[in-house]
């Protein structure tokens, strides 16, 4: 026979053993399967990490007081006139702001509610690039004067004046300050943006004649190229450290995105070859059902494969013919696999509102993979179909 016509017997075999064969291939279909989702999922989730990530901008980077050894963390506030001398002498920065937090009660004429107010400079937005609604952000002329505005978010927009509402140049008090809202951002923007929550951006003179006890224990900046992220934000870290005789002390501590997208680059890899190592059991399950299912048979066709010897056939056809027929076994689970795996994927990324890709490297490795999973499972029923002796194969009942 040739080889279409052993494709043909071996499909035939299949098929007349539908039940037997469905059971047989169900490790290797839920092996494949879940291989492929893994790495979808994966691959899709690093992604979207990495969007979210980059998006915030991969030259940005984070100084800001640690645990300090002597605990005084009012030793180690840094003052604004620093954070100037800092972004006008360091080599390498593109912006650097002082930032201040606070949660104060924020009311309208209409409604209530706390939030988080950040206070910073006009130069945050070169850093973050703030996507605004309405109005503008904060200006240097904010700054300088200590103007009463302030940039909300939309969900602040919406609590305190409904949604549709007019907020933009409307006055709101915050804790029983009045303050003007000069501009409206979307939501989900900024370092500190997760989930849709109220958060708004004050000059910081004036935030800190707002807050006095709340004090800079941040700068955010960022550098003029990705490549020299490190190098700057070093430099910020030993300024500090000279100026507030913190060396040695950790005092202070560097975040910076670079480094953020290399440690999510690399834990997605680690949870992803773990649970594609948890899936391959599964294959190789499927392997040890196919191998089972060859063997019985072998003992069922025994008197065939003595006919067919006594014809002619060669110990290396009967070989092959049963090869074929457990690597036609193990490809059909992989292309069920890959298919219940692909359109598993697009749901669960499409729930989950992340990214989808299909890999075509990723398909045709579930394909080789289901191949060799045939060919070595398959070998030993092979093996031991082609080393029968016909005349005992023929006189088997």
């Amino acid at each position: 026979m040739n080889w279409l016509e052993m494709i043909l017997v071996a499909l035939d075999g299949i098929w007349v053993n539908k039940l037997r064969s469905s059971l047989t291939v169900l490790g290797i279909i839920i092996g494949v399967a879940s291989v492929i989702l893994v790495l979808t999922l994966g691959r899709g989730g690093q992604s979207k990490i990495m969007n979210e990530l980059e998006s915030m901008g991969s030259n940005v980077f984070v100084v800001y007081v640690n645990q300090p050894e002597d605990g005084d963390y009012n030793k180690y506030k840094i003052t604004s006139e620093e954070c100037k001398i800092m972004r006008e002498s360091i080599e390498g920065i593109k912006a650097l702001t002082p930032m201040a937090y606070a949660s104060p009660q924020v009311q309208s004429r209409r409604k209530k509610e706390n939030c988080m107010i950040i206070g910073t400079e006009s130069c945050y937005n070169q850093i973050t690039n703030i996507p605004m609604v309405k109005g503008r952000f904060i200006n240097q002329n904010d700054d300088a004067a200590a103007r009463k505005v302030i940039v909300i978010n939309q969900k602040m927009s919406d609590d305190l004046f409904g949604v549709g509402g007019d907020a933009l140049g409307q006055v709101i008090t915050v804790d029983q300050t009045p303050v003007m809202i000069c501009g409206i951002f979307k939501n989900g923007s900024g370092m500190l943006e997760g989930a849709p929550r109220a958060m708004a951006y004050m000059p910081i003179n004036t935030f800190l004649s707002m807050f006095p006890y709340s004090g800079v224990y941040e700068l955010d900046g960022s550098a003029e190229t990705k490549e020299q992220v490190e190098k700057v934000a070093q430099r910020v870290l030993k300024s500090l450290e000279i100026r507030h005789d913190a060396v040695g002390k950790k005092a202070y501590m560097v975040f910076n995105m670079e480094q953020e997208l290399q440690s999510a680059n690399n834990v997605m890899s680690i949870i992803t070859m773990i649970i594609s190592a948890i899936a391959g059991i599964s294959l190789l399950v499927g392997g040890i059902g196919v191998m089972n299912i060859m063997l019985v048979s072998v003992t069922e066709r025994t008197r065939e494969i003595g006919i067919r010897m006594a014809i002619g056939a060669k110990r290396t056809d009967i070989m092959i013919q049963f090869l074929i027929e457990a690597v036609v076994l193990s490809l059909l689970g992989g292309v069920i696999g890959v298919m219940l795996g692909l359109g598993g994927g697009a749901i669960v990324c499409l729930l989950a509102k992340i990214p989808f890709t299909v890999s075509i490297g990723i398909v045709l490795l579930a394909f080789i993979f289901s191949s060799v999973v045939g060919i070595f499972f398959g070998m030993y029923p092979a093996n031991r179909a082609a080393k029968l002796d016909p005349i005992e194969a023929l006189r088997y009942e």
